[in-house]
């Protein structure tokens, strides 16, 4: 195997709310995720993040843990409601000096602090005002933006302003399988655009204020049609657009994507102003791609397509058998898939996979 090349982060990383615990500690504020947790129903078996994994308190031994394993860095997230418990104002104090703490703990173990400022923990006053669909507050978290890098600016390697802002459109504000719980379907842009001209806006802030790289990290799938059917591409097209290229084009190009698919024209969405894209456009240091899995999409009554039974490819015609995880492996002979003269499976050629 090849050495990593020099430079490379190789580290490990964390959510606040999934990890800190102490959620009334020290003058914190309560989030969507607290507010979420708690009404009946919202989570399995009602957990919540009351306790979490205690980091709050035990954030020594956290980073002991890491320097045992070797990391070179260290993702985590700034809790926005311990820093302003109500999502504006001045700095609590005693939150910014729990993340200076911990800044100076992995310092001295070498391992570098990657902050996250925004991974869905909202304050849930923000929220009780219109959370995301609400244009202030892109201007709330560029204001939390600066009171985090002047705390901590003269230490950190890089800034991620967003953690994965599609999952929070999507199951915060599109279906409500998140907090804030909001069901809005194709109305929950406005909170995709807010988001993202956030970023923009918090991009110079720190650029001002640190010298640690500034970029943004979403979750990326590659979307393919569940078949061949004109439909069916369609929707994988459709779905591309939502995940892939909404928060993409916008701040690497500059512009929006093609939303015709959803009957949205270019100038079609009355909460992008002038000088939006402009600003959601500011240059980046790094683009963070969080990758989970590919997705398969099929047109809305679409016939469900048929699955493989486990272990076997469905492709039995020619003897052609497969393992779990296949992925085109389905010629004996030679390992690689057989095609027809118009580059489709043929009948020798797994279709299942």
């Amino acid at each position: 195997m090849d050495p990593l090349p020099e430079g490379w982060l190789w580290g490990t990383a964390t959510a606040a709310y999934q990890i800190e615990g102490a959620v009334a500690a020290d003058g914190r504020g309560p989030s969507i995720w607290d507010a979420f947790t708690a009404e009946p129903g919202r989570v399995k078996n009602g957990d919540t993040g009351d306790v979490a994994c205690d980091h709050y308190h035990r954030w020594p031994e956290d980073v002991a843990l890491m320097g045992d394993l070797g990391v070179n860095a260290y993702r985590f997230s700034v809790a926005w409601p311990r820093i302003q418990p109500d999502g504006r104002g001045p700095a609590n104090a005693k939150g910014l000096d729990f993340y200076d703490r911990l800044v100076d703990a992995l310092a001295e173990r070498d391992i570098a602090p990657v902050v996250t400022l925004y991974h869905w923990d909202l304050p849930q006053a923000l929220q009780d005002g219109g959370g995301w669909m609400d244009r202030d507050t892109a201007h709330r978290l560029a204001e939390y933006a600066g009171l985090v890098a002047d705390r901590l600016g003269d230490r950190v390697a890089a800034w991620i302003t967003l953690n994965e802002p599609f999952v929070h459109m999507t199951e915060g504000y599109g279906i409500g399988t998140h907090a804030p719980g909001e069901a809005l379907l194709l109305d929950a842009l406005p909170a995709a655009h807010h988001m993202l001209l956030a970023h923009g806006l918090a991009v110079p802030v720190l650029r001002e204020r640190s010298s640690g790289l500034v970029g943004l990290t979403n979750n990326y799938s590659p979307v393919w049609p569940a078949s061949g059917a004109p439909a069916d591409r369609a929707a994988a097209a459709a779905f591309d657009v939502l995940q892939n290229r909404l928060f993409t084009d916008p701040v690497l190009l500059g512009r929006l994507p093609d939303m015709s698919a959803y009957g949205i024209a270019r100038d079609g969405l009355p909460f992008v102003r002038d000088g939006d894209l402009a600003a959601i456009a500011a240059p980046l240091d790094r683009l963070g791609v969080n990758y989970y899995s590919p997705t398969r999409v099929r047109a809305p009554g679409a016939p469900p397509r048929p699955r493989p039974r486990a272990g076997r490819c469905s492709a039995r015609s020619a003897g052609t058998s497969r393992t779990r995880g296949c992925r085109s492996r389905t010629s004996r002979s030679t390992g690689t898939p057989s095609r027809g003269s118009a580059g489709r499976s043929s009948r020798t050629g797994c279709t299942s996979c």
